[in-house]
């Protein structure tokens, strides 16, 4: 895998993936300070995000459960020193389908902590990770 990341202006860079696709992100001249975009830790959280939520509904569609959205309600806190990296990572999932079993959504969203996400089990080096989730019967 590879990967380009370009100076823009200030403190604004373009991030470019070997796909083909890109992304802005920036950084606060000072703590709070306003951004452009996105910050490269914001897109790391969203980027295991989106992993594991990749993860949750392939699991369930490749055991034929009527899966129909996903959403993964992510909240974190960060070490105060430098690096600051993430400490605690909470994953909640909503899960909206046909007659989805809570002990079917439970394995998937753990084979997918425990076995296929690699976003999140890298991070789990350094952050506490939990999971919960709830689900809402589709119409």
């Amino acid at each position: 895998m590879k990967a380009r990341v370009k100076w823009i202006e200030n403190n604004t860079f373009l991030g470019e993936s070997n796909s083909g696709h890109a992304v802005v992100m920036s950084a606060a001249t000072s703590p709070g300070g306003a951004t452009t975009a996105p910050s490269p830790m914001e897109y790391l959280l969203l980027g295991t995000g989106g992993c594991t939520s990749i993860d949750v509904v392939m699991i369930l569609q490749k055991g034929r459960h009527d899966v129909r959205d996903c959403e993964c309600r992510l909240e974190a806190e960060r070490a105060t020193a430098e690096p600051k990296v993430f400490t605690k990572i909470n994953m909640h999932f909503v899960v909206t389908g046909k007659d989805l079993k809570p002990d079917v959504v439970q394995r998937a969203i753990d084979l997918s902590a425990e076995k296929y996400c690699s976003a999140s089990i890298m991070l789990g080096k350094t952050a506490e990770i939990s999971h919960s989730f709830e689900i809402i019967e589709a119409a």
